[in-house]
């Protein structure tokens, strides 16, 4: 039976994943992160060669009997969060090579819409103790929609911004877990894969929004719910195993959520749309008023319906500084300039007045 939303906002559900799925509502979660068993069919132990034991995946949660058996348990997860997922929210789901491609697969054939597959590289990955083949460092991400008509959250101008203003790839160079953010009790691993703070900050940040819903069905050690809660995010958490729930909350209520001011997206608010002919209208521009381009070197002439002439030209602002740039196109509220006083004004900035002294009065 599904219960009401709000009285599984900020907890963690105990549980077995699918069973508490279903009591979830449908089309209720804005973005969900899943950290599913990677079904890595480790058969011995591993040592290093200073005959010390490997702490690996060695857990009873990640031991599945057979191909089928994992296929199952993770077409019957991934129903379900496909149901309480939003019509326009995003499913991230991270693996290793012994899962995501099954993973990949069923989500494709359930429907999802895959928008990108995310490569987290470990900057510090685990060696290769056998010599037997290369060292695994990197895990894979899914980034998803419900389906290929979802209007999906993406804050790019903002990962462009983190990245130094640089695009973000869909390649992340991020440390596993180690010093002060690997959580242990009396020296040992809470938890054999903790994913870090830095892999969950990118995904919701750049996939969500202050105040969303984020679901997390394998909480394990509580890394999104931390998140969640610092970055001002709801978030709900289901998990299994009572040991782990109980680190989580701990954790999580150690956690300060940052001020809302800090949570903004101020390089993805788009300027109101202004057409060059208002400039014209209010005056900011005159009829008959010459523009030029920065260094002075073409210029045209403004007519009273916003067309430019220049020569033969003619045409909007972009049109003919396209023509007189020899490029198929090219931005005209960065090419020209009015001439005042002396001194060249950007017609970009004129438009910026337009906004504030106009539109924002």
């Amino acid at each position: 039976m599904k219960t009401n939303l709000l009285n599984h906002l900020n907890t963690v559900i105990v549980g077995d994943t699918v069973e508490k799925l279903r009591i979830l509502p449908d089309d209720s979660m804005d973005l969900i992160f899943a950290d599913p068993p990677y079904n890595l069919q480790l058969r011995d132990e591993l040592w290093r060669p200073n005959q010390t034991r490997v702490d690996a995946v060695t857990d009873h949660w990640d031991k599945f009997s057979s191909f089928e058996e994992y296929d199952e348990f993770s077409r019957s997860w991934l129903v379900e969060c496909k149901r309480v997922l939003k019509k326009n929210g995003s499913i991230w789901v991270i693996g290793s090579y012994h899962n995501i491609f099954r993973i990949g697969r069923i989500m494709q054939d359930l429907g999802f819409w895959i928008i990108n597959d995310v490569i987290w590289i470990k900057t510090n990955p685990m060696p290769n103790f056998r010599g037997t083949r290369f060292t695994n460092a990197h895990e894979t991400l899914i980034w998803a929609v419900k389906s290929e008509d979802s209007r999906y959250t993406f804050h790019y101008k903002s990962m462009k911004t983190f990245n130094e203003g640089i695009q973000m790839r869909s390649d992340w160079e991020i440390p596993i877990c180690s010093g002060d953010e690997r959580i242990r009790i009396n020296g040992e691993k809470v938890h054999s894969t903790q994913k870090p703070e830095e892999l969950l900050r990118r995904v919701i940040l750049s996939t969500s929004n202050p105040g969303d819903v984020v679901l997390d069905p394998f909480m394990g050690s509580g890394t999104t719910g931390a998140v969640s809660k610092l970055l001002g995010r709801d978030y709900i958490g289901i998990e299994r195993e009572e040991k782990y729930v109980m680190v989580a909350n701990e954790r999580i209520s150690k956690v300060k959520p940052l001020d809302y001011e800090l949570l903004l997206y101020p390089e993805e608010d788009k300027p109101p749309r202004v057409p060059f002919g208002n400039l014209i209208a209010s005056g900011l521009v005159k009829d008959g008023e010459v523009l030029y381009s920065k260094d002075r070197r073409y210029s045209a002439t403004v007519l009273a319906n916003a067309t430019l002439v220049s020569g033969e030209i003619k045409g909007s602002i972009h049109s003919v500084s396209a023509a007189l740039m020899g490029k198929p196109n090219f931005n005209g509220w960065t090419f020209w300039y009015v001439l005042r006083n002396g001194r060249m004004i950007g017609i970009e900035d004129l438009r910026k007045q337009y906004i504030t002294d106009i539109l924002h009065n």
